[in-house]
């Protein structure tokens, strides 16, 4: 059948439920109905979707970290010490990264070692291996909304076990959950396994159960321009509102340039809502949320705290409805749980501070218009190619290239667009490869590289993009030659 962005009938839909449900054991203890019914009992303070609706009328800004072990008991100990001396508004159980190949035998392994060596094997939580009662006793044992936190590109059997285990949101999408994570996968698979995602998602809401779903916003993380990832998140929205989703949280992740970061979350929502209403989802809720910097973080404790309060400081002063926390141990691996709290405790008193404060001037209007257009000029020539059909549309653009993600590893990603700081540090295109920008939009991009490199005398050359990748690493946001 030809991919289309297309509701999925529900008796196909409960068809396929039967092969995906059986793709581990665990499946068999998924029952809708009971599922349902879960839910339905669960408490208002542990439903995420009401928690972001209510953050959102308030112009609050909540704060999540990310966080995952091996084993149940340890993984519920881990989140109630970041609920409690983290002080998390919301919390995630990040996936192991054998789940998130499908690879369920080896995730087995590592919970027995896990046991074996009393310490996480694992770089996660395997959630389809310990199965619905295990997630329960999670979602239970806590007094704040959880999500699931991964990066799967097939996630069917991930989502009928986080759902029925009482899971309230859920995070990626067929674009965020490929092309920054697989080599080989093609679109039109792993659209088509989000759309089942997204359609078990709608059918617990027409049961009167609201999932929130959040598409994964920085994408590869390092100098993602904003219209890049708007463009995906953007798509991502549309494919999950046709399949009945009502509740969306679209994300970005910062650059580190405050007019920009700002910029991007406030045209993101506005963005988001303006094609939901184009194609007729006029009753979806959207939130935003801004991930702390996702590039490479200072090893000094100090100057990492530095990086995470600067993302506090844009993503309160941008509105954004959440925050997603670094830790000072970022450039170390995994963090303890004392590191992991000390962020998240940064991060709060960084937006207590600011929550009343506005940032309103004339340089973020004029960043707001740039991002504006350039997400506008790729998302309607996506409709172009796809002839009115944005799933179409969206293989499509990646194929003539007009996405283009930087550093993406997967082969149906063009990988001819480059980023690059400006002089103020704002990312812009040094290579625009096949972006559909109009002229204004090309001349702008080609006049902010000149006049970077004019100031640091030196040619405008692929360098820059490496020592940019680098900077904030080494203490500084743009990558200057010595």
């Amino acid at each position: 059948m030809e991919l289309q962005n297309k509701k999925i009938e529900k008796d196909e839909f409960m068809a396929s439920r039967e092969e995906v449900l059986s793709q581990w054991p665990t499946g068999a203890r998924v029952d809708l109905d009971e599922a349902i019914e879960f839910h339905k009992q669960l408490p208002r303070k542990k439903l995420f979707s009401r928690k972001l609706r209510d953050a959102k009328k308030k112009g609050k800004t909540l704060i999540q970290p990310r966080a995952g072990v091996a084993l149940v008991r340890e993984h519920i100990e881990l989140l109630t010490y970041l609920q409690d001396k983290g002080e998390a508004d919301l919390l995630p159980t990040t996936i192991d990264s054998y789940t998130r190949q499908n690879r369920y035998k080896e995730a087995e392994d590592g919970i027995e070692e896990s046991v074996k060596l009393s310490k996480s094997m694992l770089n996660g939580f395997p959630a389809v291996n310990h199965g619905v009662d295990s997630c329960r006793s999670i979602v239970t044992s806590l007094d704040v909304p959880v999500q699931i936190r991964h990066g799967t590109p097939d996630a069917r059997l991930l989502t009928e076990i986080s759902y029925a285990g009482g899971f309230t949101s859920y995070e990626g999408g067929g674009i965020s959950y490929n092309i920054p994570y697989a080599k080989d996968v093609t679109l039109e698979k792993t659209i088509r396994d989000w759309q089942y995602a997204d359609r078990l998602t709608g059918l617990y809401e027409e049961l009167g159960v609201s999932i929130n779903r959040e598409p994964f916003g920085p994408l590869t993380g390092t100098l993602v321009p904003p219209c890049i990832s708007h463009a995906v998140a953007i798509i991502e929205s549309l494919l999950a509102a046709e399949q009945g989703v009502k509740n969306i949280t679209v994300g970005y992740g910062q650059c580190g340039n405050l007019v920009q970061d700002v910029s991007a979350i406030r045209t993101l929502e506005e963005l988001t809502e303006e094609y939901l209403g184009k194609q007729g989802y006029s009753d979806v809720c959207v939130t935003t949320v801004l991930h702390q910097f996702m590039g490479g973080f200072p090893a000094d404790e100090a100057k990492a705290f530095g990086v995470i309060a600067w993302g506090s400081a844009a993503g309160a002063l941008s509105g954004a409805t959440k925050i997603i926390v670094k830790t000072p141990h970022e450039a170390m691996g995994i963090p303890t749980m004392e590191a992991n709290a000390q962020g998240l405790r940064c991060t709060k008193q960084l937006i207590s501070m600011i929550e009343d404060q506005k940032l309103d001037n004339p340089q973020i209007d004029e960043e707001k218009r740039i991002i504006t257009e350039e997400t506008r000029c790729i998302i309607d020539k996506c409709f172009e190619l796809g002839d009115g059909d944005i799933a179409k549309g969206a293989v499509r653009a990646f194929e003539a290239g007009v996405i283009d993600i930087p550093f993406a590893p997967s082969r149906h990603n063009a990988g001819k667009m480059l980023p690059a700081r400006d002089n103020d540090g704002a990312v812009r295109i040094f290579a625009l490869g096949a972006l559909p920008f109009n002229k204004e939009l090309t001349a702008f991009h080609a006049e902010k590289i000149a006049e970077r490199a004019a100031y640091e005398r030196r040619q405008a050359s692929f360098q820059m993009v490496i020592d940019d990748v680098y900077a904030i690493g080494k203490g500084n946001l743009v990558g200057r030659p010595r």
